[in-house]
């Protein structure tokens, strides 16, 4: 037998070993916890015995790395987030073992399903869209990449909320995604720490100095939840801790005995609604007070628990910078910087000056949005009665900041108040964040650009060396490999398999673009996707879809910037013209495909969830195009949701009006898959476009430089082309002629005089009408390329090869070598 015949055989056979292994564990722990066998076990039952024998392995990885890191003087990264939105674990760690294969053929062996077992999984309940799903590809690419670091959030109980939709309404249902438990934590109550709300301030003199001691609080005890975040092919395995609330009292006697039941347990349900439901509707003082709270519920414990361990550890707190850095994630966690303040002074006894310089040095900040509403301010007013001490230092904060702004701004009252941490009444996170980070980024060449020109002009003059751009990614572990195995298996059939891990080499692809054979493999799976998606809408939509129709995919958060509107518009325009007989008719088959969550008491946008599926409900009922338009509504979407949709999507709609858009990280998920986006220049659409090339791209409209001296002029100009432009006047009026509401036409008044009279004499706010003709003509160009599908193929293959960029590991490469410089374990 030669040496190439002896290593299969030897791999066989260690394969062979490893499939019993697994047999033996997953049945073991059937007998043992569950007292079943794999014939008797329930669903639920067989995918926990399957997680727990995944997290057996991950488990070694995870004290070694504990262990090494405890031992060593590494600097760690603590990423401090209000979401994670990191889907389902049981598939993505598997792979990450490089154990897909191996698992799928045991449980093939014992009569079990790999992919029916993941569907039992419920998605974690951590997040909401774009920001939460960027934090999870983080951590993925920080344990690939071998950089020692925390993920800090709250462990949501119920999470944002389970969407239904009833007769066309979003419906929020709470989401109990931990009623079954959650396979992948560990409680870890040595780690226990106390917030404290409320109470007042006493000043005392010790050892000539000022001194604060807060007192008569309210305490919350933070408990941590550790999950493993494993990297592919990776030693080290990363912690994402979330912090649970819990009441110190679980309840009282005292009132229980009186007979007072509700208010013996009043307290406790107080107390631990902190980590209940993530953002809490906020149009009302409750709703803002709570999340307030939960935002220094996370931090002051994360503070805690960072400050103590380096104390464990030996080190010296002068010393920090050398050990930590903390990154706020969007301006949730900015608390985090008074919080950091007040623990050190007040706790360990630094002077001010000392305490401010560590903090400038630990602390980083990533903006995420240019929209001002987006940018959080608190009322002073509640920080001072929630949070007297912190509240104390922020005002520190603001006069200190005030006096160096005079310096530099001389009486220019009117900007020092603009720049400053307060004003009118309010603290101004992200004042706060720009004040003290040694670092500000933002997440895409564009936007990255307006936070200088515009949003952040002042502080860019003032801080220049501070601002740098990080252009988000998405990790092509989760969202090829898991997601869409079969195009996996082809890329790395034609270039190899080091793409997983440097997703550059994705560029090696492009010279199979004009390859007939690869694209016709390319489109077999592509169909195949598309089929799998079908099967799953006609199951939970009741719709019946046609796989060889265009897939016409926009999924993320719904809000009116993002234009789902626009979409709609779209479809109502092909559909009038297709039931009017319009010679200009196109009869190309197109499936719309929206997925989206609006929040709670965000009135219009889930406004325009009801006419999307109002739409639906007259499009896919009305006969005369039943073979042509189809639209769905995908309830509840999720991460679990989004990878078999961006395997199926051919176009990938992102068409938020240009400047509004931070980044986008769908656009990079859906182009990873081999969809073509057609989108605005906006966020990292521009970047696409440049690398992509205009030929292989659809991109229509207004410029974010336009858009912003449009504003600027006051008038939007989409009352002249709604007067003067006949398709746009037909679909406009369409939201107030009953054709989408029979029963009620004054159904969708709001969005109609929104967009034609608009408020304060700015109408169509995010200037849909002024985006409209140009929308069709890149429409149409993508309809007409669809119908050549060698041509469609080879643009789609390009898209591909030039994905690599928007890897989450080159994110983190170059958050690393410009913010964090941590070094590899």
């Amino acid at each position: 037998m030669n040496n190439s015949n002896t290593n299969k055989a030897k791999k066989q056979q260690s394969k062979e070993t490893i499939k019993k292994q697994i047999k033996s564990s997953i049945s073991g722990k059937l007998r043992r916890y569950f007292a079943k066998t794999v014939e008797t076990a329930t669903d639920e039952q067989i995918y926990k015995a399957c997680a727990m024998t995944v997290r057996d392995e991950i488990m070694d990885k995870w004290a070694k790395s504990r262990e090494n890191l405890e031992s060593g003087n590494q600097k760690e990264l603590y990423y401090l987030s209000f979401e994670f939105l990191i889907g389902r674990s049981l598939a993505n760690n598997i792979m990450n073992i490089l154990k897909t294969e191996v698992y799928s053929e045991a449980l093939s062996e014992m009569g079990l399903d790999l992919s029916k077992i993941e569907e039992v999984e419920n998605d974690a309940g951590l997040g909401n869209g774009g920001l939460g799903r960027l934090a999870a590809c983080f951590l993925d690419s920080l344990s690939t990449l071998e950089l020692p670091a925390f993920g800090c959030g709250i462990r949501y109980e119920y999470g944002l909320f389970k969407q239904k939709i009833i007769d066309g309404y979003q419906v929020e249902m709470p989401d109990p995604w931990l009623e079954s438990g959650n396979a992948w934590e560990i409680e870890r109550p040595e780690d226990s720490v106390e917030i404290h709300y409320n109470g007042r301030i006493e000043e005392y003199y010790e050892d000539n100095r000022m001194k604060f001691r807060h007192v008569d609080y309210n305490t919350v005890i933070g408990e941590p939840y550790d999950m493993p975040i494993s990297g592919y092919d990776s030693k080290l395995v990363n912690t994402l801790r979330l912090w649970r609330a819990r009441s110190p009292q679980v309840i009282n006697m005292a009132e229980f005995n009186r007979g007072d039941y509700a208010m013996a347990v009043k307290d406790k349900e107080l107390a631990e609604v902190v980590s209940q439901i993530l953002y809490p509707e906020d149009n009302h003082y409750e709703g803002k007070l709570l999340r307030l709270k939960q935002q220094y519920f996370f931090v002051s414990a994360t503070i805690q628990w960072i400050l103590a361990k380096q104390k464990r550890r030996g080190h010296n707190l002068c010393d920090l910078p050398k050990y930590v850095q903390i990154h706020i994630n969007d301006t949730h966690p900015t608390i985090a910087i008074p919080e950091f303040m007040r623990i050190m002074m007040d706790d360990e006894g630094f002077g001010w000056d000392e305490a401010w310089d560590i903090a400038q040095k630990i602390f980083a900040y990533t903006n995420h949005t240019i929209m001002c509403e987006a940018l959080e301010r608190w009322p002073v007013s509640m920080v001072e009665t929630l949070l007297p001490r912190v509240a104390m230092i922020v005002k520190e904060i603001d006069r200190r900041q005030r006096l160096f702004l005079g310096e530099k701004f001389g009486g220019d009252a009117a900007k020092i108040d603009y720049m400053s941490v307060i004003s009118n009444g309010n603290v101004n996170m992200a004042n706060l964040c720009l004040t003290t980070c040694h670092s500000i980024n933002g997440v895409a060449e564009l936007h990255t650009e307006i936070l200088k020109k515009e949003t952040f002009r002042d502080y860019y003059s003032v801080y220049p060396e501070k601002f740098k751009n990080v252009t988000n990614g998405v990790t092509p572990r989760r969202w090829i490999l898991k997601a869409n195995p079969k195009l996996a298996g082809l890329i790395s059939d034609a270039i190899g398999d080091s793409w997983i891990k440097n997703a550059e080499d994705l560029k090696n692809l492009e010279k199979f673009a004009k390859d007939e054979a690869f694209k016709e493999k390319f489109a077999e799976i592509k169909c195949e996707n598309k089929k799998k998606l079908a099967k799953y809408i006609q199951k939970a939509n009741g719709i019946t879809i046609d796989p060889n129709s265009l897939f016409d995919v926009q999924i993320k958060r719904l809000h009116e910037y993002k234009r789902q509107l626009l979409k709609v518009f779209h479809i109502i325009y092909r559909y009038k013209m297709i039931t009017e007989n319009k010679e200009q008719a196109s009869l190309l088959p197109e499936t719309f495909i929206f997925g989206a969550k609006a929040a709670p008491g965000y009135h219009t946008a889930k406004l325009i969830i009801k006419l999307i599926n109002n739409v639906a409900e007259v499009v896919n009922n009305d006969p005369r195009v039943n073979d042509i338009l189809k639209v769905v509504f995908v309830e509840n979407y999720s991460v679990s949701i989004a990878e078999k949709i961006v395997a199926a999507a051919n176009l990938s709609e992102q068409i938020s009006t240009a400047g509004k858009e931070a980044s986008g990280t769908g656009n990079m998920k859906l182009m990873l898959n081999g969809a073509l986006t057609i989108g605005t220049m906006d966020g990292a659409n521009v970047e696409i476009s440049r690398l992509v090339g205009s030929e292989n791209i659809y991109i229509f409209g207004l410029t974010a430089e336009e858009t912003s001296n449009i504003y600027a002029s006051g008038r939007s100009g989409s009352g002249e082309v709604y007067s003067q432009n006949a398709v746009v006047k037909m679909v406009v009026d369409s939201l107030i002629d009953g054709t989408f509401s029979k029963n009620n036409q004054d159904l969708f008044q709001e969005l109609y005089r929104e967009l034609v009279f608009g408020r304060n004499g700015f109408s169509d706010q995010y200037l849909l009408l002024r985006d409209f003709a140009a929308y069709l003509d890149a429409s149409h160009s993508a309809a007409k390329d669809f119908v050549n599908p060698g041509l469609w193929n080879q643009k789609a293959i390009i898209n591909v090869s030039k994905a690599g960029y928007f890897s989450s590991d080159r994110s983190i490469e170059d958050y690393n070598r410009q913010i964090w410089k941590l070094e590899k374990l």
